[in-house]
């Protein structure tokens, strides 16, 4: 779910045209669980195979990912969640409550003959396996884009690799990768979409945002080890914050303070006794040195042998993608033999 600071963070708003050339660090969940909540049937369900297997983030994969590599030159990075902390079982069970209340919720809006709430219910229930993940690094790597399990948490990785200069900014829609330490995050990184605003009643097209982290701390004059502790006033993946306290309030407290530690007990009293772990799962959380992020060769027959016949897409439409990042291939390698020679 991420860490609600929103009304903190003005992001910078940009096109994709500005961002040509760029790399990123793409958390892999997040963009997956985006493409399983959006890429549906009109009735709300997701598309699948002969065999009733869900194909979305395949879908997603396949056309939408592409064109961002062969339109704007992207150069993207997926970066995979590993185990998951001890202490996230809580987030991970009330996700599982929240996806079983929506598959009830959308049953009930399909019997009544009303698509439109079926509809915002079925993105709710959205379920990334394991074994949807492997199919995800499978496609990945016919494709050639290359990606990086982390021993840990996706968003640990991914900041940790803009850290080292690997990526320019870390892709994510959550705000956490922030509390990992991120130097630059980019929400919105797609084609096309629409931006709820709930307090308007209406939605915008979404662009893409960039927050620079040291530009977000310098406006507050805060750490990002104080940006830690205002996440957990709020809430995390890991706790559920403290009552009435948003970001704003958070922020106060904190700089009035300094630290969760001297916080009045009364506030104090409602967090975990174990927040001081929490603390360093964003500040010191396990990261892998050993990875390649090298593109590799597509690999055009194991694609279509995956794809095509034994998930049941269209052999000329993934034809067709391959024909265009191989022509996306060819024109960046003319680019930087073009710029060696002159």
């Amino acid at each position: 779910m991420g860490v609600k600071l929103a009304p903190l963070v003005t992001p910078q708003v940009l096109t994709l045209e500005a961002l040509r050339g760029r790399s990123f660090a793409v958390d892999a969940a997040n963009q997956l669980h985006q493409f399983l909540a959006l890429i549906r049937t009109p009735d709300g369900v997701p598309l699948k195979d002969r065999e009733g297997r869900v194909t979305s983030h395949l879908v997603g994969l396949l056309y939408r990912t592409t064109r961002l590599i062969t339109e704007y030159d992207l150069k993207l990075i997926f970066v995979f969640d590993g185990k998951p902390p001890d202490l996230k079982s809580d987030e991970i069970e009330k996700r599982r409550e929240q996806r079983t209340r929506a598959e009830h919720e959308y049953q009930e809006a399909v019997a009544k003959g009303d698509m439109k709430t079926a509809w915002s219910k079925a993105v709710a229930t959205g379920r990334l396996t394991r074994s949807m993940a492997e199919e995800a690094q499978q496609v990945l790597a016919y494709l050639g884009i290359p990606y990086v399990q982390a021993p840990g948490e996706g968003e640990a990785q991914a900041a940790y690799m803009v850290q080292r200069g690997d990526a320019w900014a870390t892709a994510s829609r959550d705000f956490d990768t922030l509390l990992f330490g991120t130097p630059r995050l980019l929400r919105y990184l797609t084609l096309t979409g629409r931006k709820r605003l709930p307090s308007k009643g209406t939605s915008v097209p979404l662009q893409p945002e960039l927050i620079d982290l040291n530009k977000f701390l310098s406006e507050y004059n805060i750490s990002r080890e104080q940006l830690v502790d205002m996440a957990l006033l709020i809430g995390t993946d890991f706790n559920s914050g403290v009552p009435q306290i948003g970001p704003k309030t958070a922020l106060k407290l904190i700089v009035e303070n300094n630290t969760l530690d001297n916080l009045p007990g009364k506030i104090l009293e409602q967090l975990p006794p174990n927040y001081h772990k929490i603390r360093r799962i964003f500040l010191d959380h396990p990261i892998s040195d050993e990875y390649d992020i090298a593109p590799k060769p597509i690999d055009k027959d194991g694609l279509i042998q995956f794809l095509c016949h034994e998930r049941g897409f269209s052999e000329t439409r993934v034809t067709n993608v391959v024909d265009r990042l191989l022509k996306a291939k060819e024109g960046q390698q003319q680019q930087s033999l073009d710029a060696w020679s002159g």
